[in-house]
This record gives structure tokens, C-alpha cells and sequence, in this order.
């Protein structure tokens, strides 16, 4: 087809032309006066692609993915990259389309967004896949794009699509320009990235370091994941036999990237061996290289619940002895998983942050040996009915099993049943431990998982949780529920600045007193913040009784998150029925309003004045307004500075309005210490008129 192409343009002595247009390639001939052929441009438009993807460049740098030793582009999603494409000639805005295609995965899918269009847009909006030319050399242009915040994780494969009067073409796919896309866990402020790892062992209770290291980040490539074999196969083998001729002993083993480059080199075959710290050593390293915030965590005197009953149960016979074949439960000297940070919007409000998974296998999930994600604040409150609901997992009764069960010993009756004789407390979940942020010592994290060991709030988590479980008898059920337990807000709830004013209602229905212990804490979505001191109210008989619950500004202004949002929990205990009261409470401070007033207009050149005033008791560092309206203003951005502890600021802005009619003009304010503060206003524009004066 091309040899008759260029048969057929032999009629032109001098110049160049277009001889051949597909779908897939566009076939350029220039002849000479002497008659010679010289085909210019094949496979199209683009001649080639720079993803800049030098370590000490930007793309990578920018990105904290210049210690991976990989020559490819590896970036995280919501931050912008850039790269330069050169062309076959100077390129055209007004007649040329040019657009970036990503697919990912064997069956790439627009609608599951393994298939991606970046088109060229005029001017970047962000959190969205867009691409802008900021620079033209010649027959160069210069790219920046940008991906969403949810952009599917993967290696991408990369094309370029033009399209312009002689047809469209699409450039040769070149596995040196793939694009692997992680997790990006300094987007938006979230949790830094934890790049050290490890775990502690202990030697009659006195806890040690491992002098081994896992989760060498730099050293694991994405390649190692990014593959048609998938991780989700078990890469080790567990043993804990003692007889490890046909592997490796787990004692053996240095570092997590040497198991996983021998279970690539054996075609996913499990290497041999694993226990609970090499199992959680291979986590930390693959979801580290992802991008997702993971730490190895030790857990001493780990109970291993086989029944979901969240006790640790000991069954002895009419004479005390040991009925080994029911003694299946455990406390093991100690066990290592990972805690991974996660927003989860799949489960209720207040139980994101840090999330337990266990990669040892134990018990099933759903047929699969596996455990987690649980929400460290479901398993501190021992609220395990909610994770059941949303997930249909017991991932987080799991976890409470492991750091807070009882030890229970049951005796068999001469009818074959067993009576509870006795019960031990605070030897489950001792010191549960991980690396300290910036030192090789031991940090303990106990206070995550679980209450203090003895105290009112730890032993209603406790019962909470063991009321869903297989054993819910195993302590005493109440011998009434009379009493009610509710949080309120007035009006439009708590203003940011001010002290955070809610009210706790409690209801007595009985005809009898009741005295309540209720405890109360507040914490900042998604991450444990501020506590509050226990109190103890009693109820008198059918009544109502209304406290005033508040959390001084003080104790929250240097814990707030983007959204403000605050959870309240409220446990308590009924001391003459044992009733168990618990409840949570999410809210958010009100941010104040940008009040946007139309000032005048002059030859149909507009003005407003946007006035602000600060609600704190404390400097606006680096304040930035955004104002924009379709129709009245391009998007633009003030920086203004600072603003004064309860100062008010105004700011006055001109425009022409492009387009008649009822417009919106929409403004915002951004600093470090408030954040979600708009304004909007309705602005009428008049069609212009074009009556002679």
C-alpha cells in the first residue's frame, strides 16, 4: 500500500506531501529535484515522547519517587507532571488535536477508569485528568498534566492521539514510556510517608529490637507489582514447624525484597518460609511502595481467637484438668501485623486513620486467609456491630480478640455443660508497639487499640464487643435497659474559634433510680485528638436530665483536619442494672462566610468587595482567596498575606462580564488555620444594548 502510495505522488519534482492516512499512521514523502524519496514522518504526528524521568528532576523529585532505582516515570496521583513531546512540524492549536491515552490493566474500561482520555485544556482546573501546553519550541511542546486524587493505581501504557486535516494517527506504544501511578500520601496534607521499618520480639517480657530491617522501598521496584501476576497471591508459605529443609528458615531472612524478587524468579510460586514478622515485613514493603502510610506493629501476648466469642477460652474438665481437644484458643508470646492509614469513607464517620492487617494466615475471612482492614477506632470501642454491617467482615472482632479478650476457664457439668469458674484480665495486649517516627526506638501505641487495662471505658469496650460474639452470655446481661442515652446540638452547632457547646440527654424510663458513670471523648476525623475527663451524674426517677457537654477551643485549635470535623463518644454503665449506654457523635465547627457585595458598575465594568473577618484569636498565616464565575471572571487567585487575630479584612476585585443574564460569583479563603470558608453571590448582568446614543 505505501509502495503504490508513493508510485502515485512521483508526479510532484520538488516538496512533500501526504501519502498514506489511517487510524493508525500518517506516511509523509518528500521527493527531491532529482527525483530521490524520503519519507519524513511515520506513524504519525508525534516523532517522540520525554517523560523527564531523571531521578534528580523534577517529575521525580516532586513526586518522592526519586529513591526508587527505576529508570521509568513513577508519579502519585493528584499532584501534576510534566513531560515534552516532539513533533513532525511546529504544532497548530487551531487546527491540531492532540490528546494523552492511558490504559491500564488487561481489559482497559473508560467507564472503570482503566482507560483514560487526557485532553489539552486551555487552563488547568486540578483534580482531574487534563494536560496544558506551558511551553512551544519549535516543533516541541512542553505538558503539564494532571491526574485526580482517584486515579485507578497501576502501570499505564502511553499514546499520543492527533488529529488534524490529514487524519488522525496514534504514536507507537514504547514500554519505556509507561507511567506507574501510586498512592500519594502527601496529598492534601494527609499522613507523611513512613519510609523505616522495625519490629520488636520479646525474650521473657523484655522487649527487643530485631536488628533486621524491612521495607526497603528504593530497592522494590513497581515493576515487582504492577504484573499480570498479582500480588494478592500468597507470596510466602507459613511454617512453624521448626523443620524447614525446604526453604528458608523465617529466623533467616534479612529483608522483605529478597522474598519478593525469589517469588517473581519462581512465577508466583509461595516462597518458603514465613512466620508473623516476615508476613508483615512483605506488607509494609509492597503497600509502602504503593504509596500508602504502613508500620509494622508488635503485639505481646497476642490472644488468637478461634470462635469469634472475643474471649480466650480455657475448658477444664469435673476434676480441673485440660480438655486438649476444646482448647483450641491461644496466647501467643507475640505476634506482628501492620497498621495502615486509610481514610475509609466505606465505613461510619470516625473510623478512618490508622487500620489493622494481618497477612499471617490464621482464620478465614469470607474462605480467604486474611484479616483487615479494621479501624483501630472500632476496635478501641470494641464496636464491632457496625464493621459487621458495612463490611461483612469480623476482621475487627478479630482484632479486639487479639489486644483485649479475657481469659475465661469454663468447667464441664455432669450434664455436658460448662460453667464460667473464673476469669483473668490485663494479660492480653501488653505494650503493643512500633517504630518510633524518627529514631530506632520502641514507641508504644497500647492507647490506640484499647483503653487503659482496668478501667470503666475498657471494660464496656470489652462487654460492647463480646455482646456480638459467640459467647455473648459470657457476662452478665443487664436486668433492665430503662435508660437512654442522646447527643444534641442548638441551632446550626459549634462556630470554629469558639468553645464547642453539645448537650448529652439522658432518660430514666423506670420507676427507680439509676445512677450513671458516663465518660466522654472527642476525637478529630480521622484521628484520635482531644479527651475529656470521666463524670458520673445520677438520674433521678423518670426524668430527663440534660448536661451541658464542652470542648474549649484551646484544646482543638492545633488538631483540626481540612473539614473541621470532630466525633464525640460517649460510653457509660448503669450501676443497678449493668446496662451499658454508648454513643457517637460526629460534627463539624462552622467556618464563617465571605460576604460578597456588588459595589458598582461603570460601563459595564463591574466591582465587588469581599469581606472577611477572622474568627480566631490568632494570626491567618499565608491567606489566599480564589474567585471565579462562569460568564463574569476567569478563575484568579489573591495572594493577600496575613490577617490579624479577629481583624476584618475586605478586598475589592473589577470585571466585564462576558455573558448576560443571572451569573454566580463564587469566592473562597485558604490558610493553614481555616479552611473551607466560601461566599457566593447572585449577580444580574444586562444584555448590552446597541442602541445609538
Amino acid at each position: 500500500m505505501i509502495s503504490a502510495k508513493l508510485k502515485r505522488c512521483r508526479e510532484h519534482s520538488i516538496g512533500s506531501c501526504v501519502c498514506g492516512v489511517n487510524s493508525h499512521m500518517v506516511i509523509v514523502h518528500e521527493s527531491n529535484s532529482r527525483g530521490e524519496e524520503t519519507v519524513l514522518m511515520a506513524r504519525g504526528f508525534v516523532k517522540s515522547i520525554d517523560l523527564l524521568k531523571s531521578k534528580s528532576g523534577a517529575n521525580r523529585t516532586e513526586h518522592h519517587t526519586h529513591l526508587y532505582q527505576s529508570d521509568n516515570l513513577i508519579i502519585r496521583r493528584g499532584q501534576s507532571f510534566e513531560m515534552w513531546i516532539t513533533l513532525s512540524r511546529p504544532f497548530n492549536p487551531s487546527s491540531d488535536e492532540l490528546h494523552l491515552d492511558l490504559k491500564t490493566g488487561p481489559l482497559a474500561v473508560v467507564a472503570k477508569g482503566t482507560h483514560v482520555i487526557i485532553p489539552l485544556v486551555a487552563k488547568l482546573e486540578g483534580d482531574r485528568w487534563e494536560a496544558a501546553v506551558v511551553k512551544q519550541e519549535v516543533k516541541k511542546i512542553k505538558l503539564l498534566v494532571n491526574s485526580p486524587t482517584t486515579a485507578v493505581i497501576g502501570r499505564y501504557q502511553l499514546t499520543v492521539e492527533t488529529n488534524n486535516q490529514n487524519g488522525s494517527a496514534s504514536s507507537t506504544h514504547d514500554p519505556a514510556n509507561d507511567i506507574y501511578i501510586l498512592f500519594n500520601p502527601w496529598c492534601q496534607g494527609k499522613y507523611g510517608h513512613l519510609m523505616v521499618n522495625l519490629y520488636f520480639w520479646n525474650e521473657s517480657m523484655q522487649m527487643q529490637r530485631s536488628p533486621t530491617f524491612f521495607g526497603a522501598t528504593d530497592r522494590f521496584m513497581p515493576d515487582n507489582i504492577f504484573t499480570d501476576r498479582p500480588l494478592r497471591c500468597r507470596v510466602l508459605e507459613g511454617n512453624w514447624s521448626g523443620d524447614y529443609s525446604n526453604g528458608t528458615s523465617p529466623t533467616v531472612w534479612s529483608g522483605s525484597v529478597e522474598i519478593l524478587e525469589e517469588y517473581h524468579k519462581k512465577n508466583g510460586t509461595p516462597v518458603k518460609y514465613g512466620q508473623c514478622w516476615v508476613f508483615a515485613g512483605v506488607v509494609t514493603t509492597v503497600l509502602r511502595c504503593l504509596g500508602i502510610p504502613t508500620r509494622t506493629v508488635t503485639n505481646f501476648s497476642s490472644a488468637h481467637d478461634t470462635d469469634v466469642s472475643l474471649t480466650t477460652d480455657v475448658y477444664l474438665d469435673e476434676n480441673l484438668e485440660p480438655i486438649e481437644y476444646l482448647n483450641v484458643d491461644s496466647i501467643w508470646n507475640f505476634h506482628v501485623w501492620n497498621d495502615c492509614w486509610m481514610a475509609r469513607k466505606d465505613l461510619p464517620p470516625g473510623n478512618g486513620g490508622w487500620q489493622a492487617v494481618d497477612a499471617t494466615p490464621q482464620e478465614t475471612s469470607q474462605g480467604t486467609y486474611c484479616c483487615g482492614p479494621a479501624s483501630l477506632a472500632a476496635v478501641r470501642y470494641g464496636q464491632v456491630c457496625e464493621i459487621f454491617f458495612f463490611t461483612g467482615f469480623w476482621e475487627a472482632s478479630f482484632v479486639v480478640g487479639a489486644v483485649n479478650s479475657d481469659k475465661i476457664y469454663w468447667q464441664k457439668n455432669a450434664d455436658g455443660t460448662f460453667t464460667q469458674i473464673y476469669s483473668e484480665k490485663k494479660i492480653v495486649g501488653i505494650s503493643i508497639s512500633t517504630k518510633a517516627v524518627g529514631s530506632n526506638e520502641r514507641s508504644d501505641i497500647t492507647h490506640l487499640y484499647k483503653h487503659p487495662e482496668g478501667s470503666n471505658e475498657e471494660r464496656i469496650a470489652v462487654e460492647t464487643a463480646c455482646s456480638f460474639g459467640s459467647k455473648a452470655k459470657a457476662y452478665s446481661s443487664p436486668t433492665a435497659q430503662d435508660v437512654s442515652l442522646e447527643v444534641t446540638l442548638d441551632g446550626d452547632g459549634p462556630k470554629m474559634g469558639k468553645d464547642a457547646e453539645l448537650m448529652i440527654k439522658l432518660k430514666n424510663s423506670s420507676s427507680q433510680q439509676r445512677s450513671v458513670s458516663l465518660h466522654s471523648q472527642v476525637s478529630v476525623m480521622y484521628y484520635t485528638g482531644v479527651h475529656k475527663a470521666t463524670a458520673i451524674f445520677t438520674i433521678l426517677l423518670s426524668t430527663e436530665k440534660i448536661l451541658e457537654w464542652a470542648l474549649e477551643y484551646k484544646d482543638y485549635k492545633d488538631k483540626l483536619m481540612d473539614q473541621a470535623a470532630l466525633m464525640l463518644t460517649v460510653s457509660g454503665r448503669v450501676k443497678e442494672t449493668q446496662q451499658i449506654l454508648a454513643t457517637q457523635f460526629s460534627f463539624r465547627l462552622r467556618t464563617p462566610d465571605l460576604i460578597i457585595k456588588v459595589s458598582h458598575i461603570v460601563n459595564q465594568k463591574m466591582s465587588v468587595e469581599i469581606s472577611f473577618t477572622n474568627p480566631l484569636p490568632q494570626v491567618l498565616k499565608a491567606v489566599i482567596f480564589h474567585v471565579e464565575g462562569l460568564g463574569l471572571m476567569t478563575a484568579r487567585k489573591i495572594n493577600y498575606g496575613d490577617i490579624g487575630s479577629h481583624a476584618s479584612v475586605s478586598l475589592t476585585e473589577q470585571f466585564i462580564p462576558t455573558l448576560s443574564g443571572t451569573r454566580k460569583l463564587l469566592a473562597s479563603l485558604d490558610c493553614k488555620q481555616v479552611r473551607q470558608v466560601h461566599g457566593v453571590s447572585d449577580i444580574t448582568v444586562e444584555e448590552k444594548s446597541n442602541a445609538p446614543l
